[in-house]
């Protein structure tokens, strides 16, 4: 088994992207014949709800999760919710699932679109080093998700 900090993560739903605040996460690739991974986020009790409906029915969900450092590319996943369990003021959620697809260049993606959007020079070193630790969604993933 190998183990990596979960830094961001958001969650694509019903054509939403929705962000989820993280308190510290961790992400378990347990490198058996099923690809399982395990995803833990420790998470402000208030940003639970979304997730109870989801432990409930079962619904696979699939989540965008950052990893180990914030300039790597987000690695998708459809998981189901397993758990949820009240720590205090904050819940930690267990989700369960598998790699959804191989990550793709995100920097060389990200650069093409801010290209094609006209920026240059200055402003687009700016706004590429901005959006390369924000790591809005590409149009072609949007695009994409609009489709389906």
């Amino acid at each position: 088994m190998k183990t990596f900090k979960m830094l961001s993560m958001t969650v694509v739903h019903n054509d939403e992207i929705l962000p989820i605040p993280l308190v510290d996460g961790i992400i378990i690739n347990q490198e058996n014949s099923h690809r399982a991974w395990i995803l833990e986020m420790y998470i402000d009790k208030n940003d639970s709800t979304f997730f109870e409906q989801f432990e409930e029915s079962k619904e696979v969900i699939d989540v965008k999760v950052v990893i180990s450092y914030p300039e790597n590319e987000p690695a998708t996943f459809e998981v189901v919710v397993y758990s949820i369990k009240k720590i205090g003021d904050y819940v930690s959620v267990l989700l369960k699932g598998t790699l959804k697809v191989v990550r793709r260049k995100y920097a060389e993606q990200l650069l093409s679109e801010l290209i094609s959007d006209g920026l240059s020079g200055d402003e687009l070193v700016s706004r590429f080093e901005a959006d390369m630790r924000s790591r809005p969604q590409l149009k072609k993933d949007l695009a994409n998700q609009q489709k389906a």
